[in-house]
């Protein structure tokens, strides 16, 4: 049987191509880092957020959570 010679590009030499290409190029996106900088979340999103309103005890009673209070 002879050998066919690829002279065009069938898609599994396609996939293995752009394979390569996609890992070459997220290699060198993550091998060069910036640098880094912190963040600040200042003090509206530091403050406690937590508070028991009316809805919130509600919920707390409709789902059986008093049961649990000692």
């Amino acid at each position: 049987m002879q050998e066919k010679k690829q002279t065009a590009m069938n898609r599994r030499n396609f996939l293995r191509a752009f394979g390569g290409a996609s890992t070459t190029a997220v290699a060198a996106v993550t091998l060069s880092p910036g640098e880094a900088q912190a963040y600040d979340p200042g003090e509206g999103e530091t403050r406690a957020r937590y508070r028991e309103t009316e809805h919130v005890k509600a919920f707390y009673r409709v789902n059986g959570y008093e049961t649990l209070k000692k």
